[in-house]
């Protein structure tokens, strides 16, 4: 005879499998499709690639989750890729002109100046949270004018080449002839992440005020001190892409990074965040972040425009949402059910 019990757990069992793993799913299906269709694509030098291509975005996305979970938003850092890639070629510049210090070596103060900026951004969106309770949706947006402002008067609006050679290193260099450096700074990142949100007191924190501010308040958490670590947190990792992205056109500019705030929540949705907060895990970014450079590679491939591009990546973002979002009530009706029947 069969055992109805154990056929109703294994049909349990896959089912909760199939919701939890669902992207992951979806992805190692469009994966195999491109394998059989796409000539090229299944070739180690064009995977390493398409990290390549996602690392700028990515290593904000990082952060991002943070924020995101956090109970926060950070629309602004597409503006501080520009204000970074500026700040680091401008100070270069002005340090090698006026003989302080050599091209080669004044790169590296600049580097410093960009990630304090990116550090000082941070801290003041952050503060005027906290200070003043106004949603991070309008003071990130609000700072995302200020920003790109700050960038082009400090550009005066044209490009800034005055980097060192070596510096192309960091945003188009190879390990081996081979390994993208930018996938390895993205690789970075994502450890970084994944060990403050999984084995830290600081990762807890962020998901309890993510997940209920008030409750995490009375149990003796820093609300306000989690909130401002998060926001200076994303804009650091920004700061960083935005050096990133200057090394692989060795140039800054304020036009750098239109757009790519989108792009970073997106890929962060896509990966099973909530957007109320408290739900959502680092892992899950990282296959939103392949998820789109798959998508972006695949279409390149098969030689799709750029105007279908925009409307394919639209239709498929806001798919991913839709199933993530239900497949993140399916759960929550599940661990209902199973608190219930304890």
């Amino acid at each position: 005879m069969i055992d109805v019990q154990s056929k109703t757990d294994y049909g349990v069992t896959l089912s909760r499998f199939l919701k939890r793993y669902m992207m992951e799913l979806i992805l190692s299906l469009i994966v195999v499709v491109l394998i059989v269709t796409a000539p090229g694509f299944f070739t180690l030098r064009n995977i390493l690639n398409i990290f390549r291509n996602v690392a700028i975005t990515g290593v904000i996305s990082f952060g991002m989750t943070m924020v995101i979970i956090g109970g926060e938003i950070d629309l602004s850092v597409g503006s501080s890729i520009a204000l970074s890639a500026v700040i680091t070629a401008s100070v270069t510049g002005w340090l090698s002109q006026a003989g302080i210090m050599p091209m080669e070596s004044a790169v590296f103060v600049g580097m410093i100046c960009a990630l304090v900026a990116g550090f000082l951004i941070g801290l003041s969106n952050g503060l005027i949270r906290t200070r003043f309770n106004i949603p991070t949706f309008i003071i990130s947006l609000a700072m995302l004018y200020v920003v790109y402002g700050f960038s082009a008067i400090i550009s005066r609006g044209f490009p800034v080449t005055t980097l060192p050679l070596w510096y192309n290193w960091i945003g188009a260099g190879r390990f081996f002839n081979l390994i993208p450096v930018p996938a390895l700074w993205l690789l970075l990142a994502f450890i970084l992440v994944y060990v403050i949100m999984n084995m830290t007191k600081l990762g807890r924190e962020v998901y309890a005020v993510g997940g209920n501010e008030e409750a995490a308040r009375l149990s003796g958490i820093n609300v306000k001190a989690v909130k401002i670590t998060i926001m200076v947190f994303v804009q650091v990792l920004a700061a960083c892409s935005g050096i990133i992205l200057s090394a692989q056109v060795m140039s800054g500019s304020s036009t750098f990074g239109r757009g790519y705030e989108l792009e970073v929540i997106a890929a962060v949705i896509i990966g099973g965040v909530s957007l109320f907060g408290g739900i959502g895990k680092v892992w899950g970014t990282m296959i939103g972040i392949v998820f789109l450079g798959v998508i972006n590679n695949g279409m390149t491939l098969f030689g799709v425009d750029d105007f279908q591009k925009y409307v394919v990546r639209g239709l498929l973002i806001l798919f991913a949402v839709m199933l993530n979002t239900v497949q993140l009530e399916s759960l929550g009706k599940t661990r209902k059910k199973d608190a219930t029947a304890q």
